[in-house]
């Protein structure tokens, strides 16, 4: 999951702050990661699993239940404007407008604990924008556009796919709480590290 899989590794258009905020793979990016800790997911980052959503609509609001982490997501489509000083939240605060047949929906308000796709960091003012468009009856087409004047120096514009399972249930599904695996990862690394040392002379 890479939000910039389109750009060369080190030519992301993300500004020195995100770059400096970056945590590498050689640092423990893995382990430090949030999900490592079961933290909830982000957003856009829902977009990219694997896992199944259900979307309820009335003519208000919209609701979306994510199977990851149980999660729920309110969006109002009662024409109600963006809070200028939102409250940092994990899935952030969205509202919604039809353009046809096109469901544009507007959020902001992200804490800083979630990553972007990728392990990108993102701020508090990261903007995204996501239109909604069933190009027919089992597919749903998201174009997400994510705008952080602090960590990106353009926006940057992905599209995903959500597929009709029109026979499949939602399941149950919470990642583990009091999660210790990042450490366990972290001993297992130092450990193969230290076997893959050169041998010593013990003459020396």
């Amino acid at each position: 999951m890479n939000i910039f899989i389109d750009y060369k590794r080190g030519e992301e258009p993300i500004t020195p702050a995100a770059r400096a905020a970056m945590v590498r793979p050689s640092q423990g990016g893995a382990e430090r990661s949030p999900l490592s800790y079961c933290l909830p997911t982000g957003m856009p980052n829902r977009w990219f699993f694997d896992r199944p959503l259900t979307i309820f609509q009335t003519p208000k609001q919209l609701g979306i239940y994510y199977e990851a982490d149980g999660a729920f997501r309110e969006i109002h489509t009662d024409g109600r404007k963006l809070p200028e000083d939102p409250s940092p939240s994990w899935l952030g605060y969205s509202t919604g407008r039809w353009d046809g047949d096109i469901l544009i929906v507007d959020s902001n308000g992200y804490n800083t604990r979630t990553r972007l796709p990728g392990g990108f960091p993102h701020s508090e003012s990261m903007h995204i924008q996501e239109r909604f468009h069933r190009r027919d009856f089992g597919h749903l087409n998201i174009d997400i556009t994510v705008d952080d004047p602090v960590m990106l120096t353009k926006p940057i514009t992905v599209q995903v796919t959500e597929i009709l399972l029109p026979t499949s249930d939602m399941v149950e599904y919470f990642c583990t709480e009091g999660e210790r695996d990042a450490e366990i990862m972290t001993a297992i690394r130092a450990t193969k590290q230290k076997a893959a040392a050169p041998p010593t002379d013990p003459s020396q």
